[in-house]
């Protein structure tokens, strides 16, 4: 037998019903990742946002979606990611779970890479600042007050769209490329649920690449689409007391 096909076959994890819980919850997760973005794409085409570099007509702009709608505006402040970015926690700890037995250091540097990149979006994402500025604005009488209004929602949109965001997307990626690698190297999942993963996240840096960036990053979209449906199903079938070591067509 080749020895890389022994490898796969040895590194797998006995199933464990303790974690069975833990294996139903990310695959949920993964499912309702995957249902929250035609949500987001919809709204985002039926009404666009204003934009999201830090300009006072753009915080004006949010500001009066926010104060007339204030659901409206806070989904095209990317509240959905916000609760994405929440159900990506038990996604990630029930894979490392399951793949701790392949590369236990590894998967453990991915968990945690996943988890600043969590916390580095969450403190990241100003929407409901700029909520509660939205209605402040439009409660102010005098044209210096409504000016310190705007110069803080310009201060918000900055940290909305700075550093934090782009930490926290480069290393959500490198942790997904390290996950895929280690399934390379189990049998507890297909090779093609790590090369879409592999794919996905290769895509998806392509938004540090000047000018056409984001539109890499939506090229992304579908394999991290295919990538959580896959993980969905297989974290369910764990989740069912399937053999960890039996890893789907």
């Amino acid at each position: 037998m080749p020895e890389s096909k022994l490898n796969r076959i040895t590194d797998a994890e006995p199933a464990d019903s303790r974690w069975n819980w833990l294996y139903r919850l990310g695959g949920a997760g993964a499912l309702l990742t995957v249902a929250l973005l035609p949500i987001q794409i919809g709204v985002f085409i039926a009404w666009p946002p204003p934009g999201f570099q830090p300009t006072s007509s753009a915080v004006i702009g949010h500001f009066a979606v926010l104060h007339h709608h204030a659901l409206l505006g806070l989904i095209n402040l990317d509240l959905l990611l916000i609760v994405d970015q929440v159900l990506a926690i038990p996604i990630a700890l029930a894979l490392y779970i399951v793949l701790r037995r392949a590369s236990e250091s590894f998967m453990l540097l991915a968990t945690a890479l996943s988890l600043v990149a969590i916390t580095a979006y969450l403190a990241s994402n100003t929407n409901f600042s700029l909520l509660s500025l939205s209605d402040q604005y439009a409660a102010a009488t005098t044209d210096a007050g409504r000016s310190l209004i705007v110069a803080a929602g310009l201060a918000l949109m900055a940290i909305y769209t700075g550093a934090a965001f782009r930490v926290s997307y480069f290393l959500g990626s490198i942790a997904m490329i390290m996950v895929a690698v280690v399934m390379l190297r189990s049998n507890i999942f297909s090779r093609l649920i790590a090369w879409v993963g592999i794919l996905a996240s290769v895509i998806g840096l392509g938004l540090f690449v000047p000018r056409i960036g984001l539109y890499l990053a939506f090229l992304s979209l579908p394999f991290l689409v295919i990538w959580d449906i896959l993980i969905a199903r297989r974290l369910f079938q764990l989740g069912r007391g399937k053999p960890d070591g039996t890893a789907e067509p």
